[in-house]
């Protein structure tokens, strides 16, 4: 085999179905998020950034950076090593607190991402008990599959959030054998939210445990921004409770919060955590002044879903179509990955604003998006330059618009 041959053929393939991923080579502009410079070559020039998942602005909140600046003067740069030798800092455990306190649970578990918390808390917990039985989400994140299938352990893909499905899955295994449900609060891509209160009676019916990825829901939903779970009033009754920092936050880094000895058995099994080094006391510094502002603010939370409501309304007046749910991620559909690809390089290009293509493999062919979510610190000015920019795209590309009747 000729290797180069092998991968340029691979990645052209790509480029001709629509889906090769461009990077944006983007400068966040700190106190004018979502306003940015976008590099190309010897140039740049200015963007609105409309998918971004710093989704309350909180990379640039005053409280943030001061608690970052103040950890990097006291600690330096580095943590130093893994949790277990000597990258264990106070601040790590400052933040690891907070965010069992967020959840209602007595303990929580940082990891350097969402992405590595799922993969090794899954893989851990699927892999170690014996002869478990993980019964997951179809639309569950790549993260979440990895972990499970890292894990070895025994796995069923159940109907996205059909209730129907998942009991039959359950009810056809012994009532004794361990049982893991995996699932998301928000989805990201359609934006739509799981039945959480179903799906906990089903596993205490079934004697199962529950895996809840909040990741697109905390900082954003509940009183205190515990997620979908923490609105509903349903913290208490979920085994495990995954989130990111990286999102709502504004930082970097993934956890759970579970049970003493839930987090204290991933903490000494898996590979995930033990094995690699631990954030920088920067970042877990700033993550706990943003998650202990977001606790008391719920100005940010309302601004948000202002914002969010006023996109929708703004959109369905040009009969621009868009998935409806009820979360603040606005999928506008345009159903062609080229056109997809190209309504984005033209936004980017011609009007200054940047949402990345959604296309396959990311979701199903024929679903290509443009994955829209707005913040609380996108301006008026900054909604009227999207709509009206999606508006003369949609009439340029030929695109079918929502009849009246569906507006």
């Amino acid at each position: 085999m000729n290797y180069g041959d092998f991968f340029a053929a691979r990645l052209q393939q790509l480029r001709e179905d629509g889906n090769y991923r461009v990077f944006a080579e983007l400068e966040r502009k700190c106190g004018d998020f979502p306003h940015a410079a976008a590099h190309g070559g010897e140039t740049q020039k200015p963007v609105t950034i409309w998918c971004s998942n710093d989704y309350l602005g909180m990379g640039q909140h005053p409280k943030v950076l001061a608690a970052m600046h103040d950890a990097l003067e006291r600690c330096g740069a580095g943590a130093g090593g893994t949790r277990n030798i000597s990258g264990t800092t106070h601040d790590h455990v400052l933040l690891e607190a907070e965010l069992a306190d967020l959840h209602g649970k007595d303990d929580a578990l940082l990891f350097t991402s969402g992405y590595v918390s799922n993969w090794a808390a899954l893989g851990t917990l699927a892999g170690q008990i014996p002869d478990c039985l993980v019964l997951s989400d179809a639309l569950n994140h790549a993260s979440m599959i990895e972990g499970i299938r890292h894990s070895k352990a025994e796995r069923q893909i159940w109907k996205h959030n059909d209730l129907a499905d998942l009991e039959q899955k359950l009810a056809a295994q012994p009532l004794e054998r361990p049982k893991l449900i995996a699932f998301e609060s928000v989805y990201s891509m359609d934006g739509d939210i799981a039945p959480i209160a179903d799906i906990c009676d089903l596993a205490d019916k079934y004697n199962a445990m529950t895996y809840l990825d909040e990741v697109h829901a905390v900082g954003l939903y509940g009183p205190r921004g515990g997620g979908i779970a923490e609105r509903e009033g349903l913290m208490d009754r979920l085994t495990v409770i995954e989130g990111t920092l990286g999102k709502a936050f504004g930082v970097v880094g993934g956890y759970i919060a579970a049970s003493a000895d839930l987090c204290d058995f991933v903490r000494s099994f898996a590979s995930g955590f033990i094995f690699t080094t631990a954030l920088p006391p920067a970042v877990a510094a700033g993550a706990a002044a943003s998650i202990r502002h977001l606790k008391q603010s719920q100005t940010e939370r309302d601004t948000h879903q202002a914002r969010v409501a006023e996109v929708r309304r703004r959109l369905d007046g040009l009969g621009i179509p868009h998935e409806p749910n009820p979360s603040h991620i606005i999928p506008v559909m345009v159903g062609d990955p080229v056109k997809c690809k190209y309504i984005s390089d033209i936004l980017m290009r011609e009007h200054g604003i940047y949402i990345q293509p959604i296309n396959y493999p990311t979701v199903p062919k024929g679903t290509e998006r443009l994955r829209i979510t707005p913040s609380p610190v996108h301006s008026a000015e900054d909604i009227d330059r999207l709509v009206e920019a999606l508006g003369e795209l949609w009439t340029q590309c030929e695109l079918a618009r929502m009849p009246l009747a569906a507006q």
